[in-house]
């Protein structure tokens, strides 16, 4: 009996596609807003004033900032999703129980809009009703897979650790070069990072890798510039 229940919490506990990308972007997303966040509140305090410590405590106090914000933000959208998820399936249960010929229709209509026959489809929507009649419908109607929610604490860790690491790159260059070499060193330091974190969400996303790319290290170029013209402004 022991080694059943220990399966079941094995399965039950074992991430979806969909899960796991999920938690990738919030990653992705999280390591260039940490680079964009840093890199802003350097080049604006690195303009104003020459002194390395106030200089690394103002990029180390932004990134920690950074990285929390990002974290509780990514928790409550995780957060909102996973109960949306949760009164889905409520909603189906109900409907289950006091409208189920509504509920067999919509699996139908499910298999007949992809092209299968009427009487193809009724009989594979029988099936299926008569074996899982929530899980089905939850998949047919909303693409859902019963008991695969959203975690909110994946993506609110994911988001943490790398937008704190993300934000390294830009303070580490800044504040560990010579100071002969920290502007170079910080402008390239962002360049190579936000097209690292470019590319991994066009793969991510399925998108135009070169493209994705580029865009990154030209919002990246535009937010140095402005936060540097900031710096003049308030020196």
């Amino acid at each position: 009996m022991s080694e059943v229940v220990i399966k079941q919490k094995k399965k039950k506990s074992t991430q979806t596609m969909e899960e796991k990308l999920n938690t990738l972007r919030a990653g992705v997303l999280g390591s260039n807003d940490g680079i964009l966040t840093v890199v802003g509140v350097l080049f604006s305090v690195a303009v104003a004033t020459p002194n390395q410590f106030t200089i690394f405590i103002a990029g180390l106090s932004d990134l920690l900032a950074c990285a929390f914000s990002m974290a509780s933000g990514e928790y409550a959208s995780v957060s909102t999703q996973k109960d949306t998820e949760k009164s889905v399936v409520r909603t189906e249960k109900r409907l289950l129980r006091t409208e189920y010929q509504g509920e067999l229709q919509a699996v139908i209509n499910h298999y007949t809009d992809r092209g299968v026959t009427e009487a193809t489809a009724t009989k594979i929507a029988n099936e299926l009703m008569s074996q899982k009649p929530l899980e089905t419908v939850v998949n047919v109607k909303y693409d859902l897979k019963l008991n695969h929610y959203m975690n909110p604490w994946y993506a609110a860790f994911s988001s943490l650790f790398s937008a704190s690491l993300g934000g390294v790159f830009p303070l580490a260059a800044m504040t560990l070069s010579p100071v002969s070499f920290q502007w170079p060193a910080t402008i390239l330091a962002v360049c190579v990072s936000v097209g690292i974190t470019g590319f991994l969400a066009a793969k991510l996303g399925n998108g135009l890798v070169k493209t994705a790319v580029i865009r990154n290290v030209i919002v990246g170029i535009i937010t140095m510039i402005i936060h540097y013209s900031l710096g003049l402004l308030l020196k």
